[in-house]
């Protein structure tokens, strides 16, 4: 029984592992800079439908409306966040507001290479309940 070097060896060659390994990093990157936004629009999104049903519920105007979500934006730690970049009114009439929401996030993936996420959706009084 005479086999071959070739036909015994056994396990992953160098090449492989390297190639495994560049592709766990780049998967892991690229988690780590999509994952964090789309949570932080599922929390924003939330935010701003339970602002405008509350909103609509008072019957406020679009500067209440606008105080209101910039008053909350604070407090969550969005700082450099004003509530007039994130959205745009689809509908001013009080106690009917209704809002489009469109921004982007941008983060850095390798040296000059971003990834670039962008959110947009409508937010209306039906969708807040």
């Amino acid at each position: 029984m005479n086999q071959s070097s070739l036909s015994s060896q056994r396990g992953a060659s160098v090449t492989s592992i390297i190639l495994i390994l560049i592709i766990i990093v780049v998967a892991g990157k690229l988690a780590i800079a999509i994952v964090p936004a789309q949570v932080g629009d599922y929390q924003l999104t939330k935010l701003l439908a339970d602002q405008l049903k509350e909103a609509n519920t008072n019957n406020e105007t679009t500067g209440q409306f606008l105080e209101r979500v910039n008053r909350q934006l604070s407090i969550n730690a969005y700082y450099n966040t004003n509530a007039e970049d994130i959205f745009t009114f689809t509908n001013k009439k009080p106690g009917q507001l209704a809002i489009y929401k469109n921004y982007q996030e941008t983060n850095n993936l390798f040296a000059n290479v971003d990834i670039v996420n962008r959110f947009e959706g409508d937010i209306d009084p039906a969708s807040a309940e």
